[in-house]
This record gives C-alpha cells, structure tokens and sequence, in this order.
C-alpha cells in the first residue's frame, strides 16, 4: 500500500488547499502517515539517533541479553505477556525526569531537548490543520489539550535469535493525541493494521517522520479520525531503532467528543490512562464501551 505523504512545508503555500485534504483522507482512512519537510535539521535527527543507538551499546544492551525474558526465549514463552524491547521514557512537559537517567549523557540531554523544542512545533502545526480539517477553531485541540504532557519512548527492539516465540511489541493502539516517530534507517518492523491485513512500515528515509493518531484524536473527532491498531515484529538482523514522542493531554485534561454522541464524554485523562494501563492489548471498541458506562 502507497502510505500517505504529507508536505508540511505546502501548508502554508500555494498548495495548502490540496495538502490539507490529504492530511484530512490520512487521518481519517488511515490514521498514520508519513511527512516530510518538516522543518528539523537532518543534521539533528542523526545525532538524536547516534546518541540513542549509542546509549543502548554502552548501557542497556549487556542487561537486556542477560534478562530472563533473552534467557529463557523459547517455545515456552508466552508472546502475549511480554514484548522484545529495551525501553525507556523520557518526559519533557509538563515536568521533566530526564534527571532521573544519570547515564544520559550532556550532549545527549541537550541534542534530546532540541530535538524536542522542534518536534512540538510540528505536533502544534498538525494539531491546528486537525483542528482546521474538523471544522473546528484553529487553536481547538491545542487548547483541548492544554496544558499538554509531552514525552519520548526511545526503544530499541534488539537482534532476535527467535522472533518466531516472541514480538517486538504487542498489537496495540496508542493512548494519547498525535505520536511522531523517529525510526531506524535500515531495520524495519513497525506494522499497521489497515483493511484486514498487516502492513509493514519501511524505514525511515528522506528525513521523513512517523505520524500515527492515537485514542484522544478518535473521541475527540467522534471518530472521525480514527487511532489504529499497530505492533512491532522482532527483528531477526540488525537492531532496530524508535523514538516516539507523544502529544498528549494532560492528566487532568478532560476529555469529550466534538459534539458528544458516540464516545464516552466527562472523562480526565488520567482516569482513561488508569483503564488503558489494564487493557491495552485489548480490543479498542470493548474499551470504549466499559468507559461509555463508567462515566455516562
């Protein structure tokens, strides 16, 4: 499948008009999909990926070989409980834990922050042609999900000697509003679910960023646009890189639909969260329902 490729830079060009109603089919049939002139510094985006792939050889990779989930890889494990990543998360707003990592160093903390500072832009520019395509006031989502929690899951899945026992990471939608994705160059194995079949996401190239929209946007939109199953294969070759940063609402945000029919309405995002944590690799739509109840 042709994956959607949005040209941020167009928004604001002679060819808004048409870029805008791609922007509209991708969020709406598809819930993912690529774009490109962005605005960030290739420069950048390489040295957010030699400073992760080089944390994760220096710190994490001898821990992760030596966990009982590497050793003990076999027929008997059990791939609906675990998933084949080294991971951690990295919060930005509204309070930062990067502290909290003593092992992250200097330049990589500051290459991170930058990275960061320009990658909210683009969330921000997404979130007003959301807002736009909706027919909603611009700033709609932005001030939706004010103040917003902003944060960064960097993950490597390693080199698998079985990926038949075991995936990268769990078939799941995501929780939050608008995820973008910095992924591996050459290793792949992010998939969507897209009209019944799996469809393999190819490695970044061109500088291209990620896009997939997660619960928040679908209530919000009243499905409109909807969030989308997706999963990561355990790579058999080669380790493979993800950094994804989320824009989300904040805990206390709530949370309803524009207008309120189909969705649960009156609910803070923490409270949501709360029930994901305990659900998240189920289905979607059973979710929702139990939420329509408990805060109806």
């Amino acid at each position: 499948m042709a994956i959607p490729v949005v040209n941020l830079a167009a928004l604001d060009g002679e060819k808004r008009r048409e870029t805008m109603s791609l922007l509209h089919e991708a969020c709406a049939k598809w819930g993912f999909f690529w774009v490109e002139n962005h605005g960030i510094d290739a420069a950048l985006l390489e040295r957010v990926k030699k400073f992760a792939n080089a944390h994760y050889e220096d710190f994490l990779k001898q821990k992760f070989y030596n966990s009982e989930l590497a050793k003990g890889l076999g027929p008997q494990t059990n791939a609906a409980e675990v998933d084949w990543e080294c991971t951690y998360y990295l919060q930005h707003q509204p309070v930062c834990n990067i502290n909290d990592f003593p092992d992250i160093t200097a330049e990589f903390r500051q290459t991170m922050d930058e990275y960061i500072k320009q990658l909210v832009k683009v969330a921000e520019k997404l979130a007003e042609s959301l807002s736009e395509n909706l027919g909603l006031e611009i700033d709609y989502l932005k001030k939706t999900f004010s103040p917003p929690f902003v944060g960064t899951k960097v993950a490597i899945y390693p080199q698998c000697p079985e990926p038949e026992y075991v995936t990268g990471f769990r078939a799941h939608t995501d929780a939050g509003g608008i995820i973008l994705l910095l992924q591996d160059d050459t290793v792949p194995g992010l998939e969507f679910f897209k009209d019944g079949e799996w469809v393999p996401i190819s490695p970044t190239k061109d500088n291209r960023i990620f896009v997939n929209i997660g619960d928040q946007i679908e209530v919000v939109s009243n499905g409109t646009y909807k969030s989308i199953l997706h999963r990561v294969t355990a790579p058999k070759e080669g380790n493979r890189l993800s950094i994804a940063m989320f824009y989300n609402p904040g805990n206390g945000v709530v949370i309803s639909p524009v207008p309120k029919l189909l969705y649960p309405s009156g609910y803070r995002f923490r409270e949501y969260l709360e029930y994901y944590f305990g659900t998240k690799f189920s289905d979607k739509v059973a979710r929702f329902q139990t939420l329509r109840e408990v805060f109806k």
